[in-house]
């Protein structure tokens, strides 16, 4: 317990002395002087510098040995498959994004190994060196037939044997999660939701989605399926039947990326962005963002209202304490948009979570991916109790 507790706080903080390594552990100083020792012999810390600037004899730092472990993630949508490879303390050391638009259904397995290789080339290792892979996907992998639920957009990735096919090429343990759900976890890990253990994450991109924390972890259903809000029933827009087969209704239908440009003509815009239609919604929320009147105002208000809508019964069942909105669908209309969405949830639901602005947004589904797998990398090589 002492070793992790020395191993988590060098994480934390970065190179640290026997003296203060002591004091933050309240160890006494041979202690902290025996699970430093123990802690180098094993290849887990390094020694690294010495302390400079004050008083006495400088004093010996040490710091988590950063090539003790590699951990990588995978980050999936119907376009690419963006792959990064991570070592111990965190800090990333390989990327490589393959572009997928077009790829045949059947090429899922060649695809994911090429993509991760090429992100392990760029880290200077090889396959064999990554501890453990996490891949993070729309949808959900259901846990009774291993099938992919959820994401009929993404092709390949429906074949009930396709877990086994991974599993049978890749050398390391590999896991399968929800991309929001990944995004989830960076907000809870290193961004706006860190230090909160009841929160939701209301994604908007590719797809409206959300994830949902409780009490500090992650609420997957039983079929993987809690969050897959695009098709929630919401006043205003048509009930939808036989969701696994519709393409469009519910809750997207009032404020999903898919849904902006044609709100925006509906308003008068048509000195439309270019792009495709995630593109063209981030563009369209950064222009709103900036509007004081007019058509763009318009158009944030009418986005607002559509958002705060379907928060409003995820928050009636699950009465978080703050709710994290995210994704380049809503990331660019910043604190406008934000401010507008919490005055109308104020309205629409009886509980009043904090609204924010998620803070991961440099790919955050992929840093999710690498903070869920070092959490388990470190789960396994920092027990030196083996």
């Amino acid at each position: 317990m002492n070793d992790r507790a020395a191993l988590d706080l060098l994480l934390e903080h970065g190179p640290l002395s026997r003296t203060r390594i002591g004091k933050l552990t309240g160890l006494s100083k041979p202690t902290a002087s025996q699970l430093l020792a123990r802690l180098e012999a094993s290849g887990l810390v390094v020694a690294t510098g010495t302390t400079e600037g004050r008083p006495g004899p400088n004093a010996q730092l040490y710091a988590v040995n950063a090539r003790a472990a590699y951990a990588a993630g995978l980050d999936v949508n119907p376009r690419r498959i963006r792959a990064a490879v991570a070592d111990v303390t965190g800090e990333t050391v390989g990327e490589f994004e393959l572009a997928t638009p077009g790829r045949r259904a059947d090429g899922v397995v060649r695809q994911v190994t090429e993509a991760l290789d090429g992100a392990v080339k760029a880290a200077g290792l090889t396959r064999g060196e990554v501890h453990r892979l996490v891949i993070g996907t729309p949808g959900a992998f259901d846990p009774s037939t291993g099938r992919l639920r959820y994401a009929s957009h993404l092709p390949g990735w429906h074949s009930p044997t396709l877990l086994d096919e991974l599993a049978a090429v890749l050398p390391m343990p590999v896991e399968y999660e929800n991309d929001v759900n990944l995004v989830a976890l960076a907000e809870q890990r290193l961004g706006a939701a860190r230090g909160h253990e009841d929160f939701v994450l209301l994604w908007n991109a590719e797809g409206l989605g959300a994830a949902l924390v409780l009490g500090g972890r992650l609420h997957r259903g039983f079929t993987g399926g809690a969050g897959e809000v695009g098709f929630l029933p919401v006043p205003g827009t048509p009930l939808v039947r036989q969701v696994g087969k519709a393409g469009s209704g519910g809750f997207q239908e009032l404020a999903g990326a898919q849904v902006l440009p044609r709100l925006a003509r509906g308003f008068g815009i048509d000195d439309l962005p270019q792009g495709d239609y995630v593109e063209v919604a981030a563009a369209l929320m950064a222009r709103a963002a900036e509007a004081d009147s007019g058509p763009y105002r318009r158009l944030l208000d009418a986005v607002a209202t559509g958002l705060a809508t379907g928060l409003a019964s995820l928050v009636a069942v699950l009465d978080p304490e703050l709710v994290v909105l995210s994704g380049s669908a809503i990331v660019p209309g910043g604190e406008p948009l934000r401010e507008r969405v919490q005055a109308e949830l104020g309205e629409l639901a009886a509980a009043r979570p904090r609204l924010v602005i998620g803070e991961v947004q440099q790919h955050p589904v992929l840093r999710g991916a690498l903070e869920s797998a070092l959490a388990a990398t470190r789960d396994t090589v920092f027990d030196t109790s083996r």
